[in-house]
């Protein structure tokens, strides 16, 4: 089965639009876990502009299922997860003023700077994944910075979909076969939503983890955070 970890920045998004502490950060991640999230992701900013990063020290202590850390592996994003040393930390290549993410590695030419940030964190006992689009040869080269997995960008996919282009997903299938050729580890995440999710899964079946933040509590708006996310176990069994 595909484990849903649930991203919680739009949570913090709103608590920090107000100041104080509501929506209270730990208790979603306490509850999202209470309903059956399999995981919690964070995506710290060096602005902080959502999660802060003492929001990912103090959910280390929350947690208890997959906790997984996005981020450019900026020094100070790396020593914070070498500080918590979560399950997973996912290294995506964001531009410090990225209002989100909007690209993969190009693992060809940071080959060896992937390297040996991948080594760091497995030295430290951290499962890595990079977040790439899906094109076979930035997996092929993906494979050789060392790292467990990789994560597909699927917004191309989510855009497609959503103007009735099924053919979006031919991309993902080659990509995931490459990943599965290889002994990569296969993760997704990125505009996934309640409508387009299941037809993603049943066509990758070694998905192992989806990450999905904004979506997942936007649609909550309307239907609650508990159903949602048993909406989405649904549509990954």
């Amino acid at each position: 089965m595909t484990k849903l970890s649930v991203n919680i920045n739009k949570i913090a998004t709103l608590r920090n639009s107000r100041g104080g502490n509501v929506p209270n950060l730990l208790q979603v991640a306490t509850d999202l876990q209470e309903f059956g999230a399999e995981g919690i992701t964070i995506h710290p900013r060096p602005d902080e502009r959502h999660i802060r990063y003492q929001d990912a020290l103090d959910l280390k202590q929350i947690v208890h299922t997959e906790y997984n850390i996005e981020g450019n592996p900026i020094p100070k994003f790396m020593d914070l997860v070498l500080q918590i040393k979560p399950t997973q930390v996912t290294l995506v290549p964001d531009a410090e003023d990225a209002i989100t993410s909007n690209a993969g590695w190009d693992t060809l030419i940071h080959q060896a700077y992937l390297t040996e940030i991948v080594a760091e964190f497995k030295r430290n006992g951290i499962r890595t994944s990079l977040f790439v689009d899906p094109i076979p040869k930035m997996i092929e080269a993906a494979a050789k910075t060392g790292t467990d997995r990789v994560e597909l960008y699927t917004e191309a996919y989510a855009k497609g979909y959503a103007f009735g282009n099924k053919e979006a997903i031919t991309p993902y299938i080659l990509a995931g076969k490459v990943a599965d050729s290889i002994g990569l580890g296969l993760n997704a995440g990125h505009d996934l939503n309640l409508d387009n999710l299941h037809y993603f899964k049943e066509n990758i079946p070694s998905l192992l983890e989806v990450s999905i933040g904004h979506a997942l509590i936007s649609e909550a708006l309307y239907l609650g955070l508990q159903n949602v996310v048993s909406m989405y176990l649904y549509r990954l069994k």
